[in-house]
């Protein structure tokens, strides 16, 4: 359980985003940015200013025994020295409403698999429902959420 001054965001593993192959990843892809919650008016105000949102939504997660919130939403295209402070970009699973980073997937499939990564392994994303999955220093970390707010841009 995370402790109430847990700060969710900081260091959160990133990817290396310096090369042209990232820079292209980084077209229309959802990305999640941790927030604390009395900051998300700002956040949005903010990020609405300097972007168009794709879709005009934001989704606001509440992060359980937390302070903050995720700030999940999609941008058409983005340079790497505008992305927001504490933002990751993930991968989501619609069914179970399950987001995640490839490195805590990878994780993920290694304790689940006898410490192998094997991409052909199948992850029964149930058991994950409502949760980001990311890693902090290489370690796993699964955080429970549950939505705030549909925010409309």
């Amino acid at each position: 359980m995370l402790e109430k001054d847990t700060i969710l965001y900081s260091p959160f593993d990133m990817y290396d985003i310096d090369t042209i192959e990232s820079q292209e990843m980084l077209k229309n892809k959802l990305l999640c940015t941790f927030v604390p919650t009395e900051e998300i008016d700002y956040f949005i105000a903010d990020l609405t200013q300097k972007h168009t949102i794709l879709y005009n939504k934001i989704f606001i997660l509440n992060i359980k025994d937390s302070d903050e919130v995720a700030c999940t939403y999609n941008l058409d295209e983005m340079s790497i020295d505008s992305i927001p402070p504490n933002t990751i970009l993930v991968h989501r699973k619609k069914e179970t409403n399950t987001l995640y980073t490839i490195n805590a997937l990878n994780e993920l499939i290694k304790s689940l698999n006898g410490g192998v990564v094997d991409t052909r392994f199948r992850v029964d994303w149930q058991h994950y429902r409502n949760t980001v999955l990311l890693t902090t220093q290489g370690e796993l970390r699964s955080l429970k959420t549950k939505i705030h707010e549909i925010r409309n841009v």
